[in-house]
């Protein structure tokens, strides 16, 4: 039987074993262990499907895994989950404050919800409208705000209580690059002050930013670990390529067994190859060239997040390949 094993309350927000969910014949979450540190940002990092809202709904108490076990905050979940709702804030990839009422109505009304006494109020409504840059905006309803107002609305709403640890449910998905900047940014300034934030994503460049995060895919968990780790135990090699015939080379490419995979980048290709190569750039430049094919540059570099996400998510599907 798996058990979360003993830990220090400073040591760890959440530890999770088996965490498992069924729904009917569809496994949304199968076996994920996890051991999420606290003042640091976790990412979940994987497509549409792949387990990351699940995962978040059952570690909030939101939803009962079929079966595991959950340790979050020091707290039994989902037994304890009533008492870990007033320590922790969920922002959810939609909206879900009230359109029809204003901003202001809106922070009165989470800080009703959270039970804020009312000095306490009084002092924590100006700190996130200052925060959030939301002076201006007070008076106007939600539903009118842009989609950077309303993130920010969202994130001062679900800090406004001070939780120890915040889950982010890709809450930067209906934003532009700037207010994504800016919103990590502030997700730095809640770490610095000892918030643990989860966040789900499948932006590669929000997961980079991350202190660790875990690759999750079909509901599995296929790699963890720092940025830096992910990229230093990638099983594959990574060679960019430049050919002024980059569709011919990449098809021609796709066909050789010590091949990955290829994405082309501009006018260059990017190329996943065999790890066990001994030279591998000049292997590759030289085959290209004996298929008959021009060849420009061919040069080793250094895996980033997306080749390893690649790289996970094709072994596990080789995996299941073969035991089909």
């Amino acid at each position: 039987m798996n058990t979360v094993p003993e830990a220090g309350p400073s040591e760890f927000a959440i530890r999770a074993r088996g965490l498992t969910k069924d729904f009917g014949h569809v496994v949304a979450v199968n076996n994920l262990d996890l051991d999420i540190p606290r003042s640091r940002i976790y990412g979940f990092l994987g497509p549409n499907g792949s387990g990351k809202s699940t995962s978040i709904r059952m570690l909030c108490g939101l939803l009962t895994p079929t079966r595991g076990e959950i340790e979050v905050l020091g707290l039994e979940i989902p037994k304890q989950a009533e008492e870990l709702r007033r320590k922790v804030g969920y922002m959810t990839q939609k909206f879900s404050l009230f359109e029809d009422l204003t901003v202001s109505e809106n922070l009165n009304f989470m800080a009703n919800i959270y039970t804020l006494p009312r000095a306490l109020r009084k002092a924590r409504i100006p700190e996130s409208v200052e925060r959030y840059e939301l002076g201006r905006l007070l008076k106007q309803r939600a539903g009118t705000l842009s989609g950077g107002q309303k993130q920010r609305l969202a994130l001062a709403a679900a800090t406004l209580h001070q939780p120890e640890l915040l889950f982010l449910d890709e809450p930067t998905s209906a934003v532009d690059p700037e207010n994504r900047r800016a919103f990590w940014e502030g997700l730095f300034d809640l770490v610095d002050e000892g918030t643990t934030i989860l966040v789900s994503t499948h932006y590669m460049d929000e997961a980079e930013r991350c202190h660790a995060l875990a690759i999750l895919d079909l509901g599995a968990l296929v790699a963890s670990g720092s940025p830096d780790e992910l990229s230093d135990r990638i099983d594959a090699t990574v060679l960019v390529i430049e050919s002024p015939e980059t569709r011919k080379t990449s098809r021609f490419l796709d066909q050789q067994a010590f091949v990955h995979s290829t994405a082309q980048i501009g006018n260059t290709l990017r190329v996943m190859v065999d790890q066990d190569l001994p030279t591998p750039a000049e292997h590759t430049a030289r085959i290209i060239r004996e298929a008959g094919l021009p060849l420009n540059g061919c040069s080793q570099v250094r895996p980033s997040l997306e080749d390893v996400f690649v790289a996970a998510t094709q072994a596990r599907k080789a995996t299941r390949d073969q035991a089909a």
